[in-house]
């Protein structure tokens, strides 16, 4: 049996030509070959699937924390490929880190505010140690005294976020992320 008026396919396995005769979905040649390798591919997507999900969920907050943060560094260095590095002000080319003024070992309150982090070389942020002087200076050229004054005042508090607060936190990231590429 022949489907009607529907347009020819290549098979997803062998990538032969053939007219859909089972349905108009349908994604393989009727080869027994081609259809059991396509079967076989299904359930390992879906194997992968279901471990991947079961990996979420045994995640701890540490792991959320260490993947916000990748997203978060990401997200900076998106933000600042146009701008010039926080200490030196060369341009940024190349690999470049996520700065922080305030490290995130002492204020760990302030890993996530992203007026304490900017786009820095590595030689300034790794063979200089954050090279602080001159990332002081022009941090209050790049956010303004008032924002500095803020964000002194601000670093000794807390940081206490919950798994579901650093779950929001990735996903408001990774859309930042899609917009600035977008731009």
């Amino acid at each position: 049996m022949k489907l009607t008026n529907v347009k020819n396919r290549k098979c997803k396995i062998c990538k032969q030509v053939f007219s859909p005769t089972i349905s108009t979905l349908q994604v393989t040649c009727t080869k027994v070959s081609c259809v059991l390798a396509h079967a076989k591919a299904m359930k390992a997507k879906d194997s992968r699937l279901k471990i991947q999900e079961m990996r979420e969920k045994l995640k701890t907050r540490q792991e959320y924390l260490k993947e916000l943060q990748t997203v978060f560094n990401a997200y900076i260095r998106e933000r600042d490929k146009m701008l010039t590095c926080i200490s030196c002000g060369k341009p940024l080319r190349g690999k470049y880190d996520a700065g922080h003024y305030f490290s995130v070992g002492s204020y760990p309150n302030l890993r996530f505010n992203e007026a304490n982090v900017f786009g820095q070389c590595v030689t300034c942020n790794q063979h200089k140690h954050g090279n602080l002087i001159e990332y002081g200076e022009r941090l209050v050229e790049r956010i303004g005294l008032k924002a500095y004054d803020e964000l002194h005042a601000a670093k000794n508090g807390r940081l206490s976020l919950s798994v579901p607060e650093i779950q929001e936190q990735i996903k408001l990231y990774k859309t930042k992320i899609k917009q600035l590429k977008t731009l």
